[in-house]
C-alpha cells in the first residue's frame, strides 16, 4: 500500500478539471472555474477536519489550519500552491500512466504518435528509469503546475493528522488562483494567513529549490502612425508597423530568452499587433540584479524618447509596470527557511538543487509583504504544454520533504 494512498488519485482528479486562468479578466479569481475548484478544495479541507477553513475575501485564497502537536512554542509554517493552469489547452485533460519507465523509450502521447516524449529531445526523461510517469495525451497540458503541489500539501496534512505522534507546530495551508497570469498573490493577506514562514510548493524536478527570482516588469508600447496611400506616401506616411520593428531592433540583440541563461536578463516581446495607422507591442523585462533591472527599464524608455525626438513629436508611448521583485533580497537577510528546507531534503535522501529561477513565484510577492516564502519542488517537467509530465515517485518525495520541514521547525 502506498505511503500516501490519496496522493495520485487526488492529483489525477484535480488534473482533469479545467482551471485555466484568464489574463483578460479583471475579477478575482479571473475565471469562475477557478472559484468552483477552490470551493471544492475548501469542502475537502472541511471534510478532512482542518480548522478555520475559509475563503479570504481579499485574495480568494482558501486558507486552513492544522493545529500544533508540539508542546513548546515553534514557528507557524505555511504551505502554498496555486490552482490555476497556464495559457494552453486545458479542456478534456486525459492523463496517461506510464509504469516502470525504462529511461530510454519514446513515449507516444497521442494514438497516432504525432506528439512524443523522446529522450533525445527531452533528456530529463533519462532520470526517471523505473519510475511511474504521468503524461498528457498530447492535446492538452497536464497541470502538474501546480496541481501536483496541491495534492502533495493535502497528502502531507492528511499524514500528519493520521500520525499525531509526529511533533509539529501550527501548519497553515493556502490554495490560491491566478499565479499563471501574475496576479494571484497581489492581494495575498499575510495577516489572515497567519504564518511566520511559508513555502510555495510550485517548483520543478526532484530537489529543486528557489529563493532567488527575477525582478520583473511588463511593458506596453503604443505607436501612432500616419496612414496614406502608398503612391503618395513619401515624406508623409509613418508606418506604425515599421516603427515597431525599428523600436524592437534598437534593443540589445543578445538579450532575449532564447539567447540567455542562468542570471542573464532579457527583453521578451510576446505580442505584436498592428497596422500602418496603429501598432501595439507587449514585452516582459527580466533581470535578477535590481540595478540591471532598473537600467533595462531606463533603456527601454530611452529608446522611445529618442525615437520621439527624431520624429519631432510623441508617436511612441511606453507604459512599464513592475510585477514582482527578486525575493532573494528579503530571504538573504535571514536564510533560515532555505537552510531548513535544504536539511529536510537531505534527511529524506533528496539532493538539494538550489538555483535562481528564471521566472517568479507567488512567493516573490508574498516575501515582500513580510512573509519569507521560498519555493520547493512539486515534480513537474516540461510545464505549460503538451509535453508536460510528472513522476509519481518525485511527488511522494515532495510530500516527504513537506513533512520533514514541519518536523524540523518543531525541533528548533
Amino acid at each position: 500500500m502506498s505511503k500516501y494512498p490519496e496522493l495520485i488519485p487526488n492529483f489525477l482528479k484535480f488534473a482533469k478539471i479545467n482551471t485555466r486562468s484568464d489574463p483578460n479578466s479583471t475579477t478575482v479569481p479571473s475565471s469562475p472555474r477557478e472559484t468552483e475548484f477552490l470551493n471544492m478544495l475548501k469542502q475537502t479541507l472541511i471534510d478532512m477536519g482542518l480548522e478555520n477553513v475559509h475563503t479570504n475575501d481579499q485574495s480568494a485564497y482558501v486558507f486552513a489550519t492544522l493545529p500544533a502537536t508540539a508542546e513548546q512554542a515553534v514557528p507557524t509554517v505555511g504551505f502554498i500552491s496555486h490552482i490555476d493552469t497556464a495559457d494552453f489547452n486545458s479542456e478534456n485533460i486525459q492523463p496517461k500512466i506510464v509504469e516502470n519507465y525504462d529511461g530510454q523509450s519514446v513515449i507516444k502521447l497521442d494514438e497516432k504518435g504525432e506528439y512524443t516524449l523522446d529522450p533525445k529531445v527531452f533528456a530529463s526523461l533519462k532520470k526517471y528509469k523505473g519510475d511511474t510517469l504521468i503524461t498528457t495525451d498530447g492535446s492538452t497540458l497536464l497541470g502538474s503546475d501546480d496541481k501536483s503541489g496541491v495534492a502533495e500539501i493535502l497528502s502531507a496534512v492528511k499524514y500528519l493528522m493520521d500520525h499525531p505522534e509526529i511533533k509539529h507546530g501550527t501548519i497553515k495551508i493556502g490554495f490560491g488562483p491566478d499565479e499563471e497570469i501574475g496576479t494571484g498573490a497581489d492581494r495575498f493577506d499575510v495577516k489572515d494567513f497567519g504564518a511566520d514562514v511559508a513555502y510555495t510548493v510550485d517548483g520543478g524536478p526532484l530537489g529543486d529549490m528557489n529563493y532567488e527570482t527575477f525582478n520583473a516588469a511588463d511593458a506596453k508600447v503604443s505607436i501612432k502612425g500616419t496612414d496614406v496611400h502608398p503612391a503618395e506616401a513619401k515624406g508623409i506616411m509613418v508606418n506604425a508597423i515599421q516603427v515597431g520593428m525599428d523600436f524592437h531592433g534598437a534593443l540589445p540583440d543578445f538579450d532575449r530568452p532564447e539567447k540567455t541563461e542562468d542570471r542573464e536578463g532579457f527583453f521578451h516581446i510576446y505580442d505584436f499587433k498592428g497596422s500602418v495607422d496603429h501598432t501595439e507591442m507587449a514585452y516582459i523585462i527580466r533581470d535578477h540584479d535590481r540595478d540591471r533591472f532598473e537600467a533595462r527599464k531606463r533603456l527601454f524608455q530611452g529608446i522611445a524618447d529618442q525615437m520621439n525626438t527624431d520624429f519631432g513629436e510623441d508617436r511612441i508611448k511606453v507604459t512599464i509596470k513592475d510585477q514582482y521583485y527578486n525575493m532573494g533580497e528579503i530571504i538573504e537577510k535571514d536564510p533560515t527557511p532555505v537552510k531548513i528546507a535544504e536539511q529536510a531534503m537531505k534527511n529524506v535522501d533528496v539532493k538539494p538543487h538550489i538555483f535562481p529561477v528564471r521566472g517568479g513565484t507567488d512567493g516573490s510577492k508574498i516575501s515582500y509583504m513580510g512573509l519569507p516564502t521560498p519555493n520547493i519542488f512539486a515534480g513537474g517537467e516540461n510545464m505549460h504544454g503538451r509535453f508536460e509530465y510528472v513522476s509519481e515517485q518525485t511527488m511522494v518525495k515532495a510530500v516527504d520533504v513537506i513533512l520533514e520541514i514541519a518536523k524540523l521547525y518543531a525541533e528548533k
